[in-house]
């Protein structure tokens, strides 16, 4: 026998509500069953999603309207073609960064061009004045540097989805290639806050894809929901953005 259990995790504007069946006899957490795989990759992929879903949670958790999305990119002279050799010139970067800004948020990927195939770096800087970006970025230029976006617009629904910034996110974690070798991801600065988890509890109603939870207070469901055939469901709410204003 099984029980449905609820917890809620709170990242910025962003709210997510994770439902899944817990044993009887065991329910101390809210976990993503453990699906039984085909292949080895297809293990490697769910767990690259779990990854990728944490990462936007902790990106909603620490970025927010005064944050910067910059685009850094290599000149003639500086130009490497060695994932090793960005890193260097990343570090650097971050060194100089951090000096002049010690209580900045930063976040920086590396990844290659599609049609070029040259190394670049994203940023998600929060603390960082844009002209201090571009001044102490000595290696080429920075392609763009700007806000985040006070309204993300859904481009299928319409729905205006205020200051989720999970497709930035994202955007920004698929940039990671297999040749950068074993390691983190990304790299982010020690000061960042992680999401909220409340303990999870029993859900007095049955929820499906068809009846999520109630929105929390101030909160409204944004119809983005990932649910899987093992009980599995998660369920996105937004702070109402149209209040907000």
């Amino acid at each position: 026998m099984s029980t449905q259990v609820k917890m809620r995790v709170f990242a910025g504007e962003i709210c997510d509500q994770i439902v899944c069946q817990m044993p009887d006899r065991v329910k101390k957490a809210v976990r993503d069953p453990r699906p039984r795989f085909k292949t080895e990759a297809e293990r490697e992929e769910h767990k690259r999603q779990i990854s990728r879903r944490n990462h936007a949670l902790l990106i909603n958790a620490n970025f927010g309207p005064s944050s910067y999305f910059s685009t850094l990119t290599f000149s003639k002279e500086w130009e490497v073609y060695e994932f090793d050799d960005a890193r260097r010139l990343r570090d650097n970067y971050i060194r100089r960064l951090r000096r002049r800004y010690p209580d900045a948020k930063i976040a920086i990927y590396m990844g290659r061009g599609k049609s070029t195939a040259r190394i670049h770096l994203h940023m998600l800087s929060d603390g960082i004045p844009p002209e201090a970006v571009t001044e102490l970025w000595n290696y080429g230029s920075v392609r763009e540097c700007r806000k985040f976006r006070d309204h993300n617009i859904d481009r299928v629904t319409g729905k205006d989805h205020g200051h989720d910034y999970t497709n930035l996110a994202n955007y920004c974690f698929d940039h990671w290639t297999a040749e950068q070798g074993k390691g983190k991801r990304f790299y982010h600065t020690n000061n960042f806050r992680q999401p909220e988890r409340e303990k999870p509890t029993l859900c007095l109603l049955h929820y499906d894809a068809e009846h999520p939870p109630r929105a929390p207070k101030g909160y409204i469901y944004t119809g983005d929901s990932y649910v899987t055939s093992y009980g599995y469901m998660r369920f996105r709410y937004i702070v109402d953005p149209h209040r907000r204003c």
